[in-house]
């Protein structure tokens, strides 16, 4: 668990106090894609209410123990930044807490209008300061914020820190404006959204974000809940079924038996699947309670709402249910019951419980791919850093394809995979490397297309196209391929 605290803002300019904030932001995402599991900004700030201590309180070291202890960090990030002229400089040290040792301070710096390059540099030496076997390349975070603009950036991190509705959606709004398909802007303006009641525009803004991103569950989870509220129930259990099918807890569970209960579906089963994941929360013993109620199932309601009064003693809408299902009450007197016991619906998300039930996940499928012969735990490595890669995750895809090298050193696609990792991150240099090294274990297509586009890059016209052609004899179909050969015919340079 690794606390990320907003670095101190040493140059005296008010108006650069955002930056403060923004490392958290962007240490969490890199320290997250590195494999930590992160605190989020939402519980740093419970911390630091809970100690009775202000939100812009720039704390002490022995009071960041105390926030670290509460928030059961095993390291907490802190530093400072200043400008000179149109620079940033940075410095930044991990504080081990279980050990009490703080490292000597990480430095960088880079032009204040690339405040993301000095960022992802630090989260880079903060990876290695804790974890010094980390194989991620340095220029691979670097190239990790692309496709952001700067000034999208602030006005996000000025939306989430805003003291007002109004302003946290002015800006937020600003932020999706200046860089369409910035998910993590797009998500916090759809909870705006949803916390003004907003709940067709909450659902519209998050159904933005596409399936394959990884904030898609979180996403999905609110497009649930503003569809239930807006009672598009068929909607809103598409959308926790989703959520479900890839991180089944029991909240979301709960809640797509809902959605089904409220279209006269039977929900019994997924509310049985919520109370034996978690037989302490007495709403989803309620719950199954009421369905078995609904569907003639007498002794069953009434063993789950005596499970509810246990847990919740003091529960009317238990109670009164329990009168109704008595045993000595006749069949018919249940069914004309004065009362139509409602479901209850789980509205609450907790990032913190979601991320680390992920982590968790996965934690459980490394174990399942060591079980595996070498060549199978490459491919399945290789297929997962291909979903990122997909998703624009590079720090994330190289991990994975370095774990498919490690495990199956003749893993063609697992350095073909790394080839566009270098690609995509400007080393053009170790992407040629990688893509021949690629080649010389197995043909493929994807270590051709590397070098396609890097001799297209070069203007060496006539190596595209060989290379296109090699590409295209393994798969005449393949998209990527074609797509190269029509670049190639609209610069003059024609594929037999």
């Amino acid at each position: 668990m690794v606390l990320v605290l907003p670095f101190e803002n040493k140059s005296g300019q008010a108006t650069l106090n955002w930056i403060s904030d923004s490392f958290p932001d962007t240490l969490n995402q890199r320290l997250t894609s590195a494999g930590f599991l992160t605190i989020t900004r939402d519980d740093r700030l419970f911390a630091l209410d809970h100690l009775g201590l202000p939100t812009d309180f720039r704390p002490t070291r022995a009071t960041t123990i105390r926030i670290a202890q509460t928030l059961d960090a095993g390291f907490v990030i802190v530093g400072s930044f200043n400008v000179d002229g149109a620079r940033v400089l940075v410095q930044a040290q991990v504080l081990d807490v279980n050990r009490l040792w703080l490292t000597q301070p990480l430095e960088d710096s880079s032009r204040l209008d690339s405040l993301f390059d000095v960022e992802n540099a630090i989260a880079w030496k903060i990876c290695h300061q804790i974890s010094p076997t980390f194989s991620v390349a340095e220029q691979t975070f670097l190239s990790a914020s692309n496709g952001i603009k700067l000034t999208a950036f602030e006005n996000y991190i000025r939306g989430i820190g805003a003291p007002t509705p109004q302003e946290r959606v002015k800006y937020l709004a600003a932020a999706v404006q200046e860089s369409p398909g910035y998910v993590a802007a797009e998500i916090a303006l759809g909870k705006e959204h949803y916390a003004d009641r907003e709940f067709d525009q909450a659902a519209a803004v998050m159904a933005k974000i596409p399936r394959s991103d990884r904030l898609a569950l979180e996403a999905n989870f609110f497009i649930g809940l503003a569809r239930f509220n807006s009672a598009k129930y068929a909607e809103s259990e598409a959308a926790f079924a989703f959520v479900a099918s890839r991180l089944p807890l029991p909240e979301v569970v709960n809640d797509q038996a809902v959605a089904q209960s409220r279209q006269g579906k039977d929900g019994t089963v997924l509310f049985q699947r919520a109370v034996s994941t978690d037989p302490n929360d007495p709403d989803y013993h309620y719950n199954l309670a009421v369905s078995h109620f609904r569907h003639g199932d007498f002794p069953g309601a009434q063993a789950e709402v005596e499970a509810t009064l246990r847990l919740r003693p003091n529960d009317t809408e238990a109670a009164e249910l329990r009168t109704m299902v008595a045993p000595g009450r006749p069949v018919a007197a249940k069914s004309g019951a004065s009362i139509d016991p409602t479901t209850r619906l789980r509205r609450t998300y907790s990032e913190a419980g979601f991320r680390q039930a992920a982590f968790e996940l996965d934690q459980v499928r490394a174990q399942r791919l060591a079980t595996l012969p070498p060549a199978q735990q490459a491919s399945e490595y290789t297929q997962l850093g291909r979903d990122y890669l997909a998703q624009g995750l590079l720090p994330e895809a190289e991990q994975e394809f370095n774990a498919a090298v490690a495990a199956d050193p003749s893993s063609a696609q697992g350095h073909a995979g790394l080839a566009q990792i270098r690609e995509q991150s400007g080393d053009e240099g170790e992407a040629r490397k990688e893509a021949q090294r690629s080649l010389t274990l197995a043909l493929n297509v994807n270590a051709f297309l590397v070098l396609a586009r890097l001799d297209l890059q070069k203007n060496d016209l006539a190596a595209s196209a060989l290379d296109v052609q090699n590409a295209l004899q393994l798969e005449p179909q393949n998209p990527a391929a074609l797509g190269m050969r029509q670049a190639l015919a609209a610069r003059g340079q024609t594929i037999p």
